[in-house]
């Protein structure tokens, strides 16, 4: 198994703002309508990197080197 680029399950709501470029208010909107989902751990809101790279319309089979 190659470790050296394992890439995060999941982001919290900044790091997923930052990947996709928009702003909190948006990514709040997306995630209430249901196209964006979300993981709660607790009070800790996850973000699947999977939803994020589906909403932006990449296929999740995608090889991102």
């Amino acid at each position: 198994m190659n470790r050296q680029h394992a890439q995060p399950l999941t982001v919290r709501i900044p790091e997923a703002c930052r990947i996709n470029g928009i702003g909190r208010s948006k990514l709040y909107e997306l995630i209430k309508a249901g196209e964006i989902g979300i993981i709660k751990v607790g009070t800790i809101t996850l973000v699947p990197v999977e939803s994020l790279r589906r909403y932006l319309g990449i296929d999740v089979g995608e090889s991102t080197s």
